[in-house]
Formats: structure tokens, C-alpha cells, sequence
């Protein structure tokens, strides 16, 4: 074996043990969460049940789970968000010391018919703990285009009934508000749940 090559293999263990020692002393995750890398910046500036304004710096210092569909959606965004709820419930029982650390939030694609009133009462059937947000149609394309979510509205029916096609993503955004991995919402509440104990700390 040639110096170089002996320096060489020398670096890349004490670089390896650096990285170990760091991660142990913060306890942070062993790899790094696959949105860091992505062009997924998070953020919103929306309204709250109340009508009072909510901005994603309002949560700083605390998780995120962030989920876009609609109050009026019939058979995808009700079962998504309950596993998203059964899954932080979950992991919050296993792990009580981040109980209130992670806040799940609500925001709608759909502002002509979820106004305040229909969030408030949707996201009570989840949790008392679930944030629903609405706004003006510019500032929730604002916040889609930030998560890259996609949504259009289809064909009204002959009552005016329509249904929102819409990206099926929950995301977890870390206590600095950078999205950082996302949540398999379409799966399991246990599957949520491991995702939590991936990446929380």
C-alpha cells in the first residue's frame, strides 16, 4: 500500500468516525433527510379557523406535519389525514417526551367552498390538535408551489358539485421550518408513525 493510498483510507475513517461522533453527541438522524436535497422550501401565509393569520414562522421551534386536500373530498383526504392523526398519536404515546412538539396541520386547495367555518368543523373530527389553514386562492398557490403540490379543479356536475385532483403527499417539516421528509399518509398510521421515529429528535 502507497502513502497516498494509506492517507487516503486513514481520511476517509476518521471521517466516518467524525460524522458518527456527531450525530451520537446530537442525536440527530443517521442520514440526511431526503427533502434537504430537494427544491421543496415549505412555507405559508394563510388564515385559521378563526380568521386570524397563520404563517409557518409561527411554528418555529416545533414539527410540522403539513397535508394539502380539500374538506368536500369524498374518499381520499378524510382517510389520509386520519392516518396521519393515528400515526402522530401513536409515536407521541411512544415517545412522550415529544408530546406537543410536532403540530399537524390542514390546508385546503379548495378556498371557494372551505371557508373558516367548514375547516374548523372538518379538522374536529380529526383532532383538537389539527390546524386547518385556508386563505385567497394566490396565497394557498403560494404555499402548494412551495411543497411543489399540484392541484386543478375538475368539471362541475349539474348541481355545481365538483371534485379537486390534488398531489397525495403529508410532509414533515423540521423546528427551522425546512421540509425534510415526507409521510407516507397513503399507507398506515403505522407507517406515519415509523417516518415520525426516523426523523424526530
Amino acid at each position: 500500500m502507497n502513502r497516498a493510498t494509506m492517507f487516503a483510507r486513514l481520511y476517509r475513517i476518521a471521517s466516518l468516525a467524525a460524522l458518527a461522533f456527531v450525530a451520537a453527541c446530537s442525536n440527530a438522524p443517521a442520514e440526511i433527510p431526503p427533502l434537504y436535497d430537494s427544491a421543496v422550501v415549505g412555507g405559508f401565509e394563510l388564515q385559521d379557523a378563526q380568521g386570524q393569520t397563520v404563517s409557518s414562522e409561527d411554528f418555529a421551534g416545533r414539527y410540522q406535519m403539513v397535508y394539502f386536500g380539500y374538506a368536500y373530498c369524498p374518499d381520499i383526504c378524510p382517510f389520509d389525514m386520519a392516518k396521519m392523526v393515528r400515526g402522530l398519536e401513536s409515536f407521541e404515546e411512544a415517545n412522550p417526551e415529544f408530546a406537543g412538539q410536532i403540530q399537524p396541520i390542514f390546508i385546503t386547495i379548495d378556498p371557494a367552498r372551505d371557508t373558516p367555518e367548514v375547516i374548523a368543523e372538518w379538522t374536529s373530527g380529526f383532532s383538537e390538535d389539527l390546524i386547518g389553514l385556508t386563505g385567497s386562492p394566490e396565497a394557498i398557490a403560494a404555499a402548494a408551489g412551495n411543497y411543489f403540490v399540484q392541484y386543478s379543479q375538475q368539471e362541475p356536475n349539474a348541481r355545481g358539485d365538483y371534485l379537486m385532483d390534488h398531489t397525495r403527499l403529508g410532509y414533515l417539516v423540521d423546528r427551522e421550518g425546512q421540509p425534510m421528509a415526507l409521510l407516507p399518509v397513503d399507507q398506515s398510521p403505522e407507517a406515519v408513525a415509523a417516518e415520525l421515529e426516523k426523523w424526530v429528535r
